[in-house]
């Protein structure tokens, strides 16, 4: 066994982003922690549940998210294929971008590693967006208060510190 395979088989640690704004959004975010803790993932910490506006469309139901700390041996590649296959276990359908869904689980940050794959996976982490959804920043900021962004080293509380005052006031901890 090479060193390089050695690592790989190390445990990360990793932050997922889980949200549902259709059917019972609190069930729907426990059964895909309980599916994932099922599949090769320790969960270390939980925020609490944020609610928050639909984006980018607000009259859409409101979404309910968490964000999660998790320990994992599986690849970036075979994680993503997880949280997918856990997506449509639970009900989520594809069928438009930004469309209200079930369930929704999102790669955040995976070992504070800059990971571009295309297709036919299409993952980029961290992700791409995150620096500007409340609903992601504020639970992460909840559970990892010295976290900061792998590109560009950024702390929690100063991408925090760049949201405007509706991305702040939109958003209630429930």
């Amino acid at each position: 066994m090479t060193k390089q395979d050695i690592s790989e088989k190390r445990a990360k640690k990793v932050f997922l982003a889980i949200g549902s704004n259709l059917g019972n959004k609190i069930i729907n975010i426990e059964k895909a922690k309980y599916k994932l803790q099922n599949n090769f993932i320790k969960i270390l910490k939980s925020s609490s549940n944020y609610e928050s506006l639909s984006w980018p469309d607000t009259t859409k139901p409101k979404y309910i998210n968490t964000v999660i700390k998790i320990k994992t041996t599986l690849s970036p590649i075979k994680l993503l294929k997880l949280c997918n296959k856990i997506e449509h276990e639970i009900g989520r359908k594809r069928f438009g971008k930004n469309e209200p869904r079930v369930c929704d689980i999102d790669i955040i940050d995976y070992d504070q590693k800059i990971i571009r794959f295309k297709r036919p996976d299409n993952l980029i982490i961290p992700h791409p967006r995150m620096k500007k959804r409340n609903f992601v920043l504020l639970p992460l900021y909840e559970i990892s208060k010295n976290w900061k962004h792998p590109v560009n080293k950024v702390n929690i509380a100063k991408l925090i510190s760049f949201l405007n005052d509706d991305d702040l006031t939109t958003i209630k901890q429930i």
